[in-house]
């Protein structure tokens, strides 16, 4: 199993006139790589992936993971309240090559389709406590 250490930056995704600025997000990612950063994710909840269409969502995904072609790795956040959304970005990040694909855990639906090991690489959930609708202490 890959090990992951060191400065791993969750990227915002850029936006210009209610667009994405891929210009901008190839920038950060150069910027990154230049930088030593030693890897990054796309789409978390830091990179508005709550706000991203689908079609956004898979265009921001191949566009940081082409620019980084390699250099450092990239974890995909593919989480989604939907568990058929959350598969479908699963596998989108698999085939465009994402290093870690990224389900959240939380939310109002789970079922067993999103505990399945990822075709290939590796999948590291996401805790996220403050979307979990139960287990709160009060």
């Amino acid at each position: 199993m890959r090990r992951f250490q060191g400065s791993i930056v969750a990227l915002i995704t850029p936006f210009r006139n209610g667009r994405v600025d891929e210009p901008k997000l190839r920038e950060l990612v150069e910027f990154h790589v230049t930088q030593g950063t030693d890897g990054i994710v796309a789409c978390g909840t830091t990179g508005e992936d709550p706000g991203l269409s689908h079609d956004e969502h898979e265009h921001v995904v191949e566009t940081i993971i082409r620019t980084a072609a390699g250099r450092l790795p990239v974890i995909v956040g593919t989480g989604s309240n939907s568990t058929a959304h959350t598969v479908d970005l699963t596998r989108h990040a698999e085939r465009a090559g994402g290093a870690v694909k990224q389900p959240r855990k939380g939310g109002q639906r789970q079922d067993d389709q999103t505990d399945r090991e990822p075709e290939d690489g590796v999948l590291l959930a996401e805790l996220a406590p403050a979307q979990k609708l139960d287990d709160h202490d009060e």
